[in-house]
């Protein structure tokens, strides 16, 4: 069954898409991944001995997959055709959806929520604060001169 699936899928890639990689991910499914269009389609045996089960779902930003947003079960005797249709729904369905929000690029609720309540700088120039810290080494550095030259140093 597993040489059939990849037979079937890299027939299948042909029809969907102009440029396409089909490799067999650790579970076993075979997928096709469609970068030109961000979309994924895997492949995996079902329940019956000539089915098989159809995912579609998105690629994220970064090359990482989304979860799969639609599946369906479909005979592997109905042909090429009948799994290209079944998977052009699932891709429309998948289009249809709403974008998945990137977990990575979320970043921490609360930390987002301190930045827009902290006043944003408007430049680098030194602050009031730094400016007292300088004043006060310059001093000190004047009055150990001013001592040295005093006693004679």
């Amino acid at each position: 069954m597993r040489a059939r699936l990849r037979e079937t899928a890299e027939g299948l890639a042909g029809l969907l898409w102009r440029e396409y990689i089909v490799y067999r991910d650790r579970s076993g499914e075979v997928v096709i991944r469609g970068e030109h269009v961000q979309r994924w389609i895997s492949l995996a045996p079902a329940a019956g001995s000539d089915e098989v089960l159809v995912r579609a779902g998105r690629i994220l930003e970064g090359g990482t997959t989304a979860p799969a947003r639609s599946e369906a079960v479909v005979p592997l005797s109905a042909g090429m055709g009948e799994l290209a249709a079944a998977c052009r729904r699932l891709l429309a369905d998948t289009a249809a959806a709403p974008a998945p929000r990137d977990p990575r690029a979320a970043g921490n609720g609360r930390a987002a929520k301190a930045a827009k309540a902290r006043p944003a700088r408007k430049s680098r120039h030194t602050g009031l604060g730094s400016w007292a810290v300088i004043v006060s080494v310059l001093g000190v550095v004047a009055v150990c001169v001013y001592q040295l030259v005093l006693n004679g140093g």
